[in-house]
Parts: structure tokens; C-alpha cells; sequence
């Protein structure tokens, strides 16, 4: 009973007047929302990785078969609209005896449960983004991944959120938002993709996840400014600046403290002998740095991804990089399937007149999202031979990082249903067409070397 205890206290208010039975209530909910979290997302997981698609696209899929788009097995307190066609909600009023009063109280905590799961996965998740990151090669890498990264980012972050404004009038903030999720670089589904065709240790391969691992750096710290305004509403430039000083100093300033933490850490992680040695400490640290980031009004995630950057130099990366899967494969799937769940792909419905700007805005986003990322391809000089499509084209997938976008701005709300679908579509296309475009782009360079070690 200690956790049904623990989530009583959490929801204290909305138990005001619960008796016990709504408290086991709480439990069964809450077990039955996981079961079919982690349903949808291992099937979704599996069917996609037979068809040499990225497993996190099956949970996102998953997600919008259960969510408010399909079965309405999840529905969140975004959706109360929603609430009574929940199938989730009517099989515990069969199944425990729930009136329909008692099951809008058990449904608004549920919820509630639910969203701050997913909220510590994407925390799990950037902490583990950060220990795969390698700081002394981030520190090497050279100009050109750098120019790639930077116009990959300032590209399309200028044209979807200049081009949502003047073309769609989407106020300021909103469309900052949505700019700011066409910036994200999914680095696991290009590496995973250019490994496959053996162009990694190539010079495009090379360039690619050079600038995809600063691209992700940068997509950090935009999302940290852009959420921090979403929570003011309000656009002003000294809080711009404060809060892009604030993410650089408090990224630049976290990893130099760390280089000096990081032998003690190891020292009290060699001295402790009870389970969790390395893992508890590990998480305690990622904690901190996320609290401290949400304290001085950055975002949790930032503080995660720079721990994860720091403990990624000790010599327990390797250890602590296997004890934080498992924790990521309980913890990760729940924010990736919530985020679609709460996502009603319905207002994208041609067929209903008042969805058809969010079809434009859907088109729009992703014509900007491939464009910006191909560009930058071009940017590019003294490398000669160089296939610089091949580079853009290797930027364009947004897979998770776009994900995690697209997610905290519908958590904030400053997302319109039809803006927020739109770029889960819009993640679920580039992410889908970058595999694909990549066997093309690098097909002909193959072939010709081919020939000529052949001649």
C-alpha cells in the first residue's frame, strides 16, 4: 500500500473527499493505464523493427492507436471531452464497482500519474542522450560539422516560425515553439542508418554525426529558452538573452564543475558496496543539475542531458550507460506513447473544412523541416568530392529529440491541437523518409567507388 500512500499524497486536493476503496481504485487505474503503455508500445516497437523502421516510431503509432485518435483506451484531463467514451474508464466502472462521479475523480488523478511518469522519462531519456554523447569529441568537432549544425538549426527554426506567422498568423509564441521543434536532429536513427550502409567512418559519415551531436547541443538549449517563454507568455528580448546566457553558462559552467567532481564521484562510488552503488548516485547527480536548471527557470532536461555530458568522462560511463537502459526501457516508452495519446490526428481529417489549415500548417512544416536540413548540406567548402546532399539529407530524421519537442509544448499548452498534430506528423514523416532518402543520396558514390576499385 506505500505507493497507493505516495500518489495519495501527490493528488492530496483531488482526495479531499476519496474514501479507501477509491484508493485501490488509484492502483488499479494506474496499473491498467501501464499495461496498455507498454502494450502499445512493444508492439508498436516490434512490428516497426521488422520493417527496419526505428522502434520509437512503433511507440509513437502505438500511442495514437490507444490515445484519443483511435481506441480512447488513454485519455488525459487535456481531453475531458473525451472522458466518458474512455474504454480504459468504463472497463474499471466494470470492473471495480465505480460510480461515474467516482470515476471522473480516479481519471483526473490517473491522469495526472501518468503525465509526471512520462515527465521523469524525458528526463531518463536526455540523461541517457547525454552519456552517449562524447564531450572531448564534441570539443573536436571541426568547422564544417559546425556550419552544418548551425544553419541546420537556424534554417528551418527561422522559416517555420517566420512562415507561421506571416503565412498562417500563429501568434509569436506558439510559432517560436513549433520553429524550435523543426531544429532537432534524431543522431540514433542517422548513425544507425549510415552504419547500415557503411558510409559511418566515411567522410560524409563522419560530418553528419559531428554536426548531429552539436545540433543536438543546440536543439537543448532552444528548447530550454523556448519552453521558459512559453511559462512567461511573453516574447522579450532581455529574457531571451538572459535565458540563452542563462543555458550556456549553466551548460559550459555544469561541465568544467564536473571535470573536477567526476574523480570523487568515482572514489564514493568505489566506496559504497550495497546494490545501486553506481546507479543511485549517478541519478542523484542528474536530479540535482535538473533541479538546479528548473530553479534558475530553465528546463529540467537541460540539467539532465549536462549530467549525463559529465558522467559520460568518468571511466563508469560504460557501467552506468548499461544500468540506465533498463531503467530508460520502463520509463521512456510512457512519455513517447502519452505524448501521442494525447494527440488528436483527427483535426488533420481533409474532410471536415475547419482542419484544412491545419493540413496546410502539417504541409508547410514539413517542407520547411526538409528543406532546412538539406541546405545545410551545402554549406559545406574544401572538402572536394564531397556528396553534400548525402550531409543535408543525413539531418533530416527529428525521431525522438523531435519528439520530446513536440511533447513539452503540448504539456505547456501553448500548442493549438491542429499545430501540436501537425508536428507529430511531421516528425513521423522525415523521420520515416530519412532511411529511404539516405539508401538513394549515398546509392550512385557506391557504385562508383565500386567501379573504380573494379577498373
Amino acid at each position: 500500500m506505500t505507493l497507493v500512500n505516495t500518489i495519495s499524497r501527490l493528488t492530496m486536493p483531488m482526495f479531499a473527499t476519496a474514501t479507501a476503496s477509491d484508493s485501490t481504485s488509484v492502483m488499479a487505474a494506474v496499473l491498467i493505464s501501464l499495461v496498455v503503455i507498454y502494450l502499445a508500445s512493444i508492439i508498436g516497437s516490434e512490428i516497426c523493427d521488422r520493417l527496419n523502421m526505428p522502434p520509437v516510431l512503433g511507440q509513437l503509432l502505438g500511442g495514437l492507436v490507444v490515445g484519443i485518435s483511435a481506441f480512447h483506451l488513454l485519455v488525459f484531463t487535456e481531453n475531458e471531452s473525451d472522458f466518458h467514451d474512455s474504454i480504459l474508464i468504463k472497463f474499471l466502472i466494470a470492473t471495480t464497482g465505480l460510480t461515474i462521479d467516482g470515476a471522473s475523480t480516479i481519471f483526473q488523478i490517473d491522469s495526472e500519474v501518468i503525465s509526471v511518469l512520462a515527465e521523469i522519462g524525458v528526463i531518463i531519456l536526455l540523461f541517457e542522450i547525454g552519456l552517449e554523447s562524447d564531450l572531448k569529441e564534441l570539443l573536436k568537432v571541426g568547422p564544417q560539422s559546425a556550419i552544418v549544425a548551425i544553419v541546420g538549426v537556424t534554417a528551418p527554426f527561422a522559416g517555420g516560425t517566420f512562415g507561421l506567422m506571416y503565412l498562417f498568423g500563429v501568434p509569436a509564441i506558439p510559432a517560436i515553439f513549433a520553429g524550435a521543434a523543426l531544429t532537432a536532429t534524431s543522431i540514433g536513427i542517422t548513425a544507425k542508418v549510415l552504419s547500415e550502409l557503411q558510409y559511418l567512418n566515411r567522410k560524409e559519415g563522419q560530418i553528419i554525426i559531428g554536426a548531429a551531436v552539436l545540433d543536438d547541443v543546440l536543439g537543448i538549449i532552444i528548447l530550454a529558452v523556448v519552453a521558459s517563454l512559453a511559462k512567461t507568455g511573453e516574447v522579450e528580448i532581455t529574457n531571451v538573452l538572459y535565458l540563452i546566457v542563462s543555458a550556456v553558462a549553466f551548460l559550459v559552467g555544469a561541465v568544467l564543475l564536473g571535470r573536477l567532481f567526476n574523480p570523487y564521484f568515482v572514489k564514493i562510488v568505489d566506496e559504497l558496496k550495497t546494490r545501486g552503488q553506481l546507479l543511485i548516485p549517478a541519478l542523484i547527480f542528474a536530479f540535482v543539475l535538473a533541479y538546479i536548471a528548473t530553479a534558475i527557470n530553465l528546463e529540467a532536461i537541460l540539467g539532465a542531458f549536462t549530467a549525463g555530458l559529465v558522467l559520460a568522462e568518468t571511466q563508469k560511463c560504460r557501467a552506468l550507460k548499461n544500468q540506465v537502459v533498463p531503467i530508460a526501457d520502463i520509463l521512456v516508452p510512457i512519455f513517447f506513447v502519452a505524448v501521442s495519446a494525447k494527440t488528436n490526428i483527427a483535426v488533420l481529417n481533409p474532410f471536415v473544412p475547419e482542419n484544412r489549415e491545419g493540413l496546410l500548417i502539417a504541409s508547410f512544416l514539413i517542407l520547411v523541416a526538409i528543406v532546412g536540413k538539406v541546405i545545410s548540406g551545402f554549406t559545406v567548402f574544401g572538402q572536394g568530392e564531397t556528396n553534400r546532399l548525402a550531409i543535408g539529407v543525413g539531418m533530416i530524421p527529428r525521431g525522438e529529440v523531435g519528439l520530446v519537442f513536440a511533447g513539452i509544448g503540448s504539456t505547456s499548452g501553448v500548442l493549438s491541437g491542429s499545430l501540436d498534430a501537425a508536428i507529430i506528423v511531421m516528425v513521423i514523416l522525415t523521420t520515416f523518409l530519412a532511411p529511404p532518402l539516405l539508401s538513394f543520396v549515398f546509392q550512385k558514390p557506391v557504385i562508383s567507388s565500386v567501379k573504380a576499385e573494379e577498373g
